[in-house]
């Protein structure tokens, strides 16, 4: 899960050039759970959060929805909505499903398979995830729920098969739609995953969705609503996807723990600054030759999974490196 830092949460509070627009993701994980804090919201938060997108006229869809707009390279409107929950907590089922049910909201629940297969406690069984697709559409979340960026090609092609094949054994389903384990993925595990043609492919970077040639469908953004970061609902929905971003350097975690330089292109040649985001180290304005960006960082890191951002006025794009 994203855990916002103070000084990425304080910028965007003040900065001025905040506007509704674009579409937004949301994934929530456990529903009144308190024994698990970072990862829970109540029921009372999520009726909060529902009954503020009927008053002020978000229109919610279907995950798929959003996913088919972007395969045909149509812009999102600007008050669409799409929920997801992440790895099929049994809480979901007791009490988030109703919540659900009650507003007649659409959702789509990606599991990790492992758990369910296996009658962990805390899990959804196969039987409760058939009556959960009667009202929204269940999705893979991977079998193991495993550090993907730490696993070896072999290992993660391994990890999917068996979750694949067990969902199409109990569910008679081929899911269509991933959910990076714990979000992290580079370069390398985005490759090994191209093989198994999914419609889309989503990360835990906080962004919205614009769409049209923008939206990347195997890396899009969602925003965790959960822990300390519910009540920055309203927050998340004003945020605006930077197209045309490019990230250069680094391409992997630096073993060192120190990012050294970061190089990102734009194609808008027109943008003559920018900020840049390191997680630990907030924000730094930097300047922008012909759609350049090229800043010496030298900035340690202490996160074993980071983020970098880049920020021009109300947009923003973000990536993730894992140790």
């Amino acid at each position: 899960m994203l855990k916002v830092t103070k000084s990425l949460l304080l910028f965007l509070l003040l900065s001025p050039y905040l506007l509704f627009a674009d579409g937004h993701i949301f994934v929530y994980h456990r529903f009144d759970d308190s024994r698990y804090p970072t990862t829970n919201i109540s029921t009372r938060e999520l009726r909060k959060e529902f009954n503020y997108l009927k008053k002020n006229g978000y229109k919610v869809v279907p995950l798929i929805d959003i996913v088919n707009k972007i395969n045909n390279s149509e812009e999102v409107p600007s008050k669409w909505v799409a929920f997801s929950i992440d790895d099929g907590f049994r809480s979901f089922y007791k009490n988030g499903l109703k919540v659900f049910k009650e507003y007649n909201y659409p959702f789509t629940l990606f599991i990790a398979v492992k758990y369910t297969e296996k009658n962990y406690k805390d899990y959804v069984s196969w039987k409760q995830l058939k009556e959960i697709s009667k009202y929204g559409t269940v999705e893979f979340h991977s079998y193991g729920h495993g550090h993907f960026g730490q696993m070896s090609n072999e290992k993660i092609k391994a990890d999917m098969d068996r979750g694949l094949a067990l969902m199409k054994k109990h569910l008679n389903y081929e899911p269509s739609l991933f959910v990076y384990p714990y979000g992290e993925y580079d370069s390398r595990v985005e490759k090994v995953l191209e093989a198994y043609n999914f419609k889309a492919v989503f990360n835990q970077n906080i962004g919205a969705i614009h769409g049209g040639t923008c939206t990347d469908a195997n890396d899009i953004d969602r925003s965790a609503v959960v822990g300390s970061n519910a009540h920055d609902f309203k927050l998340y929905l004003k945020f605006q996807e930077l197209c045309g971003v490019h990230f250069q350097e680094p391409t992997t975690y630096p073993k060192d723990r120190v990012v050294k330089r970061v190089v990102v292109t734009l194609d808008d040649k027109s943008i003559k600054s920018a900020d840049i985001f390191i997680s630990n180290n907030g924000w730094t304005k930097v300047k922008v030759h012909n759609g350049k960006i090229i800043w010496n960082a030298n900035k340690t890191i202490k996160l074993n999974r980071i983020k970098i951002g880049v920020k021009v006025k109300s947009r923003i794009k973000l990536m993730v490196l894992s140790k």
